[in-house]
């Protein structure tokens, strides 16, 4: 089906993590305009052409197995802000990975951990997300689990990471007084709101 919002695409910066778009956009009046995106994709792979949704990322909301009460969280500088923050594990799905292989493989890398993969029951939570459609197509699924193990981490030269654990006090001074993402902000409203007993018992949601 023609996609009539606009007329053509043209790549004007491609790189390794992140390529610049712009666009001949149509409004609703006919009138064209320029718009200008970003994409993790090549020019033959952004989604506005492509069908299907592919995710390109996962992130990770997990607790401790031996104590649930604890959720895990790296603190990990982010050049953009020029700050720390607050984040879950995630990471971008290889290739012919899964967002689950994505996600174990990723845990060990950015905490030295071992995640055990709750899968979600509820059906709500198996699709990708998008994370910014204003301004790129990236989208990103939720992978939920159980961490255990305290290995060696294994970050990127450029990324610097603090792994660490936080129970419901912890989090509540991080939702006051630290720079986090909106992602990172509902995620800790609902750990707030989770039975130590059963944290993940919203992945069983039955109407």
């Amino acid at each position: 089906m023609e996609n009539r919002k606009y007329k053509g695409i043209q790549p004007l910066f491609e790189n390794k993590h992140l390529n610049f778009f712009h666009m001949d956009a149509v409004a609703d009046s006919g009138k064209e305009f320029d718009y200008y995106f970003v994409s993790r994709n090549p020019a033959d792979r952004i989604k506005i052409k492509s069908e299907g949704s592919r995710a390109e990322g996962m992130f990770i909301y997990a607790v401790l197995k031996d104590d649930p009460g604890q959720l895990v969280l790296i603190k990990q500088y982010r050049y953009p802000v020029g700050a720390y923050m607050y984040e879950l594990p995630a990471g971008l799905i290889d290739e012919g990975e899964t967002p689950e292989e994505a996600a174990v493989r990723e845990m060990d890398e950015e905490t030295g951990m071992i995640l055990e993969v709750v899968k979600d029951k509820s059906g709500l939570f198996e699709k990708d997300f998008y994370m910014g459609q204003g301004f790129t197509d990236e989208s990103c699924v939720p992978v939920f689990g159980y961490a255990s193990g305290h290995g060696s981490i294994h970050p990127e030269e450029w990324e610097t990471i603090e792994v660490l654990t936080a129970d419901k006090k912890e989090v509540r001074r991080i939702l006051k007084e630290e720079k986090i993402s909106l992602r990172m902000a509902l995620l800790m409203m609902q750990f707030l709101k989770a039975d130590p007993a059963d944290p993940f018992a919203f992945l069983r949601y039955e109407e």
